[in-house]
């Protein structure tokens, strides 16, 4: 009958006036006063194929996705773009998508054909097919980019994460609309690309070199990873060139250097300029908005639900998302149990056991007074004050007829009920027949109906050993209708225990057979033993002297006289054969 009480508030937000933090982009490279290299809108390649996709997350309840006309998500199910199963369309090189000139140098560029050949969807430049193998043996088994294996889709998923198509053309950008804005994105694009982004390098370590992430061995002709912009003397095992944020491998090699760390382009950019978590664009307007530890562009801190603006408007966080207050009590609040109302976020949600209610609705169904902060006990759906449910339901005691409290929500803790022989009583209720005293966890022992603690037991009823009068607990022994401890019926003579052994008595004494055979018994004539009788045992008696039954034979030539004729001569027993003779 015991309960769980719960108070769910909904975690309810006023902004007020947004937060307007000054967003003017200032470059900075480390090449001091040199001036930066004429800059054009690069022409990148991306064939990214989304539209009507399957969700990963909800599966047959999406239809495919469909882009949101400005959020980073589907319009259908709500759920990320990243979350649906995008690919890339045709096969990718990495200098495209980044916009960059084919190099010319073939031992910086792979083809198609060889990279296909190899049975990858990208390789390392510059190395030998034996290389090749090194390489990619030192990776996670399902990051290798093998044709048409889970490290294929790996490689996918990262291009189109790592290197997000609205961070590298302004063609793909939905927020960039000022001249300013334009600006900005500019002075970010060409600072990142001349300064800090590059691809990595794969050859022979030249000597014993340190890994810059494990800090492990990279032996002389070992395959490493070098990042020009960051020096020759740095080097990074196949699988540890990661980037240091999100800790993946940096896709095709391609990296950006910030304070001498790794990261993949995305996780870069957001080290220059904020990203909008709801659009999953870079920030580059003059002013945005700050809320829930993200940055908003100011248009786009909406309701999850139904895209209202939510600028010094009241929400609701759930599951990470804003929502308005009426999409939040449509989609989330409990309908109260007694009014059936919405609960909505300006009241407690109390709970229990999937029910809710209002704080003043939450009340004894029978004498209606409010069960906050008081204990209280469900039975058929309704709920009851412990008063109300011990007058209507609670069993009672058969010792005083009082009922069984049980335990409640509040901490009051419940009765102890003891049964017997299918009556039950309260703790200080169940005692002993003789001395009126709780039993509670002591043993006792049933008399009739009732019972008795052992002491008294004891004392008034348990048996006694007619010895040394203490009481039998177990393992007695009758005899003449007399109770002993086993240890305690012994020989009268020699003190030997007799439990299951022979034993007689004489004058009411127990006595071992052999005690008794030295005390009492008649002696044989022929073999000076006691004729005890034990076990049967048959004696023959003559004129006042005894024999045992296989004693009594001829003394001459030992033929047993059981049952025939014989002759005495001065007291020997002989056959009528023998006396003759």
């Amino acid at each position: 009958m015991a309960g769980v009480l719960e108070e769910d508030w909904g975690a309810l937000h006023a902004l007020g006036t947004s937060e307007v933090v000054d967003n003017t982009f200032i470059g900075q490279h480390d090449g001091g006063d040199t001036p930066l290299p004429n800059y054009t809108e690069p022409d990148i390649i991306v064939h990214e194929v989304d539209e009507g996709q399957p969700c990963l997350n909800c599966g047959e309840r999406c239809s495919g996705f469909t882009q949101h006309k400005w959020r980073n998500t589907c319009s259908v199910c709500k759920c990320l773009r990243e979350r649906h199963d995008i690919y890339n369309e045709n096969f990718v090189n990495i200098r495209d998508r980044l916009g960059w000139k084919r190099n010319d140098d073939p031992s910086a560029q792979v083809s198609k054909d060889r990279t296909l050949r190899e049975g990858y969807t990208w390789i390392p430049p510059g190395l030998s097919s034996d290389q090749i193998e090194e390489y990619m043996e030192q990776l996670p088994n399902h990051k290798i980019p093998l044709v048409g294996r889970p490290g294929e889709r790996y490689r996918d998923v990262q291009i189109i994460r790592q290197l997000p198509k609205q961070d590298l053309s302004m063609e793909y950008c939905k927020m960039i609309h000022s001249s300013v804005e334009k600006k900005e994105y500019d002075i970010f694009r060409e600072l990142r690309d001349s300064i800090a982004m590059d691809i990595g390098i794969v050859q022979e370590a030249p000597s014993l070199s340190s890994c810059d992430q494990c800090k492990g061995e990279i032996e002389s002709t070992d395959l490493a990873v070098y990042a020009p912009k960051l020096g020759v003397e740095m080097c990074w095992h196949p699988a540890c060139f990661v980037c240091c944020q999100c800790e993946e491998l940096l896709v095709d090699l391609v990296y950006c250097s910030h304070t001498k760390k790794l990261f993949c382009e995305r996780h870069y950019a957001e080290q220059i300029r904020p990203r909008c978590p709801a659009c999953d664009e870079l920030i580059f307007s003059g002013e945005y908005t700050k809320a829930m530890d993200e940055n908003y562009h100011k248009d786009h801190l909406a309701c999850h639900n139904c895209d209202k603006k939510l600028v010094a408007c009241r929400y609701i966080v759930k599951d990470e998302n804003p929502h308005c207050i009426p999409c939040y009590q449509e989609l989330y609040a409990h309908n109260c149990e007694e009014c059936k109302k919405p609960i909505g976020p300006d009241y407690k949600d109390l709970s229990y056991k999937d029910r809710h209610w209002h704080e003043f609705c939450f009340k004894c169904c029978e004498c209606q007074n409010s069960l906050v902060d008081q204990p209280f006990a469900p039975k058929n759906d309704n709920i009851y004050c412990s008063d109300c449910h011990d007058k209507n339901f609670a069993a009672r005691c058969d010792g005083c007829g009082e009922p069984f409290r049980g335990g409640f929500i509040s901490g009051v803790s419940g009765m102890k009920k003891f049964e017997y022989k299918g009556k039950q009583w309260h703790e200080e209720c169940f005692v002993c027949m003789v001395c009126k005293q709780p039993i509670r966890n002591k043993s006792f022992i049933p008399r009739d109906n009732d019972a008795v603690c052992v002491p008294c037991y004891e004392e008034q009823f348990a048996q006694k050993c007619s010895k040394c009068n203490g009481v039998i607990n177990k393992g007695g022994v009758a005899y003449k209708n007399q109770p002993w401890h086993r240890e305690c019926f012994t020989c009268t003579k020699c003190n030997k225990e007799l439990a299951k052994e022979k034993f007689t008595s004489k004058d009411d004494q127990p006595y071992c057979a052999e005690c008794y055979g030295e005390l009492f018994a008649k002696k044989c004539c022929r073999c000076s033993k006691a004729i005890t009788g034990f076990g049967g045992t048959k004696f023959i008696s003559f004129e006042d002297r005894h024999w045992h039954s296989d004693c009594f034979v001829c003394y001459k030539c030992n033929n047993s006289m059981v049952g025939k004729g014989f002759l005495m001569n001065e007291g020997d027993i002989l056959c009528p054969e023998c006396g003759r003779n």
